[in-house]
């Protein structure tokens, strides 16, 4: 058991999230699907599901918080292929889209990072880091060529 969960309040959609993240990250489930009658304010449903080995706890309980880019969650992507994956399954705004961040139907924040950014972040060379940073900041969508070919100069 994990010691620290997340825990996301959604207005009456947490069942409908529950099975929409467990299709788009494979390998994970809905571990728990409840209904809590007579809470104050009213029927609550809480599901309790695994992405990627990640717990994490969803709740309907009505209209009182909205999800904003405070919180937001980092998908590692190996590949282009994997990063246009995720891309075309969550992003559900494209004015939110900026720098691999993008928001979901839900209005939860995510963002699809290529792995080999970060590699290219820590390079002693403050040119390339200058040079990828400028082209990751004229991007949505990360373009793993683009960075590289600025990261070549």
């Amino acid at each position: 058991m994990q010691k620290i969960t997340p825990f996301l309040w959604f207005d009456k959609e947490a069942g409908e999230a529950a099975k929409f993240y467990t299709s788009v990250f494979k390998g994970s489930k809905i571990k728990k699907l409840e209904k809590l009658e007579n809470t104050p304010s009213g029927t609550v449903e809480v599901a309790t599901i695994e992405l990627l080995g990640l717990e994490l706890r969803l709740m309907s309980a009505g209209p009182v918080f909205k999800f904003n880019e405070a919180i937001s969650f980092e998908v590692q992507c190996k590949t282009q292929k994997e990063i246009d994956y995720y891309w075309g399954k969550l992003s559900a705004d494209p004015k939110a889209e900026q720098c691999g961040w993008l928001k979901d139907k839900y209005g939860l924040s995510w963002q699809i990072v290529p792995t080999v950014l970060n590699k290219m972040l820590k390079d002693k060379d403050k040119k390339k880091v200058a040079r990828v940073t400028e082209a990751f900041l004229q991007m949505k969508k990360f373009d793993i060529e683009g960075l590289q070919k600025a990261y070549r100069g």
